[in-house]
């Protein structure tokens, strides 16, 4: 398997692996697209455009996108259409990130697929898992999800929450660690 495979599947990378330069290579470009997707002004054309040149993966006509926005690596980023990402919000994608059809993500929304390991000797190595966001989920203003999360159909994630484990369709979750706090109805 390749490294994007290796990471992709969940394996510890580590920055000794003799294939990390390849994930280096692309996080380089995609700090150059970041570059100019936030340092300067495009129509919502425009910045589809740069957004499905950062994933590699074309992206809905129904897709927007406020500036300034920030991922490290960017092609593990799958948008299904009607989705809006607010600004300042943190894709970290290297496990890979799907943002199924009609997903709100509010502002400062950090997604984090990667986690270092905790023994010291490794800590720069990393294992990455998958976040989904299934349809018509909204994440609310400064909510984190952490690796390995997937969030329901139609639920809400609270402003400031931090999402630790799985939250289920229909429900409306809160608080750090983030808990059930409203059935949808």
């Amino acid at each position: 398997m390749t490294i994007f495979e290796r990471d992709l599947a969940g394996e510890q990378i580590s920055i000794h692996d003799p294939e990390f330069y390849k994930i280096n290579d692309i996080i380089g470009e995609s700090q150059k697209i970041l570059s100019e997707m936030n340092n300067s002004y495009h129509t919502k054309d425009e910045l589809r455009q740069l957004f499905s040149k950062l994933t590699g993966n074309s992206v809905d006509e129904s897709f927007e996108i406020l500036v300034p926005f920030y991922t490290d690596f960017g092609r593990n980023i799958t948008i299904g259409k009607n989705v809006f990402i607010n600004q300042n919000c943190t894709f970290m994608d290297r496990g890979g990130i799907i943002l199924e059809d009609n997903v709100l993500i509010a502002p400062r929304v950090n997604l984090i697929t990667t986690n270092h390991v905790i023994s010291p000797k490794s800590r720069r190595d990393v294992i990455s898992k998958p976040i989904r966001i299934c349809k018509n989920a909204w994440i609310g203003a400064n909510a984190t999800i952490t690796p390995g999360v997937t969030i329901g159909e139609n639920s809400v994630v609270a402003a400031g929450a931090v999402v630790t484990k799985n939250v289920p369709a229909n429900v409306i979750a809160a608080g750090i660690p983030a808990v059930i706090i409203k059935e949808i109805k």
